[in-house]
């Protein structure tokens, strides 16, 4: 049995392949020119309820103008990790201009019915390309596809600013309505959210500690049975605060007890933003003060009262003093 002798393939002989287009494909890749685009683009959601503008990488494969968008991934975004965001796929212009006979009710839309495809003539930096009813916004590329774009079609395009993550908005923090309570403590509340104690401002409380001004009134009141009810009230320098006791009478048929524990007690009329508060320049003799809807007429005080005011006479009138003196004329 011969055999024949084998004889090697002379150089340039053709070869026999199945051309498929999977090696079409192939060989375009590697052809001069035929890179894909990486084009900057991001999406703006910040109109929607913890929106940001995204980033994202936008690749446009010329072989068979395929686009695939890829997330940009930044650390502690909060985003969890799907750095694909579209596949690499071809994109209709819009899925919307189908013929209308179509039945999309019951069948999916194909490449059939789509006659529109995106192509790189869409792509411009400085304009927005709907890609899956989605609007990306291209701001930047690469420099190969800019170079592309000068020598092709003429057009030089450069980076757009953008402010990409979440929208900043200055809020108003504006302090709900407060009602009788007291304003520095409900500001607190409000201002921050682990409330804290207001500040008290220590050397007047250091100065006039166990300070107390005494004043005897009386209601004024439309009822006849508390026309004859006496109270004390003790205004606390320290402090600024008030307190009124209503004191035992004989046969009055009223328990003594605190009319109103301290408090700061805020004039009628003054805005709750900027309360303006009682002090001792208020209690003239025969003057009228309103707590908390009830009215109480100054009657009498103490003698201290009187040596307290003439020893800083410039901090209050002139008229408060005198009707003080004028009941303490005698111990004088």
């Amino acid at each position: 049995m011969s055999l024949r002798s084998l004889h090697p393939v002379p150089q340039g002989a053709p070869t026999f392949l199945r051309y498929t287009p999977h090696i079409r494909q192939a060989q375009a890749v590697h052809r001069p020119g035929s890179s894909s685009f990486e084009v900057q683009c991001c999406v703006d959601d910040r109109n929607n309820m913890f929106g940001e503008m995204r980033p994202y990488t936008l690749h446009f494969y010329r072989v068979d103008d395929t686009v695939e968008v890829r997330e940009q991934r930044q650390p502690n975004d909060g985003h969890d990790p799907f750095p694909v965001l579209i596949g690499r796929k071809k994109i209709p212009k819009s899925r919307s201009n189908i013929p209308s006979n179509f039945p999309c009710a019951v069948m999916e839309i194909s490449e059939h019915e789509i006659t529109e495809w995106l192509t790189e003539k869409d792509l411009k930096v400085g304009e927005t390309v709907s890609i899956m009813d989605r609007p990306f916004f291209l701001y930047d590329c690469d420099d190969f596809t800019q170079s592309y774009y000068q020598q092709r079609y003429g057009l030089n395009f450069s980076r757009v600013p953008v402010e990409l993550g979440e929208r900043k908005v200055e809020v108003k923090r504006e302090i709900p309505p407060i009602m009788d309570s007291e304003v520095q403590d409900s500001n607190r509340t409000v201002l921050s959210l682990i409330a804290q104690p207001p500040k008290k401002d220590v050397m007047k409380m250091l100065e006039n500690d166990l300070k107390i001004l005494r004043y005897a009134a009386v209601m004024e009141s439309p009822n006849p049975e508390d026309k004859n009810r006496k109270f004390i009230i003790s205004y606390s320098l320290a402090k600024d605060e008030m307190q009124i006791y209503e004191p035992h009478q004989r046969n009055a048929g009223i328990i003594e007890a605190n009319s109103l524990n301290t408090v700061k007690v805020r004039k009628p009329g003054s805005s709750v933003d900027n309360p303006e508060y009682y002090t001792p320049a208020d209690f003239a003799i025969g003057a009228t003060i309103e707590v908390f809807s009830r009215k109480f007429k100054i009657a009498d005080c103490d003698l201290y009262v009187l040596k307290y005011l003439e020893a800083s006479a410039s901090k209050f009138p002139a008229a408060t003093i005198e009707s003080i003196r004028a009941i303490h004329a005698d111990k004088l």
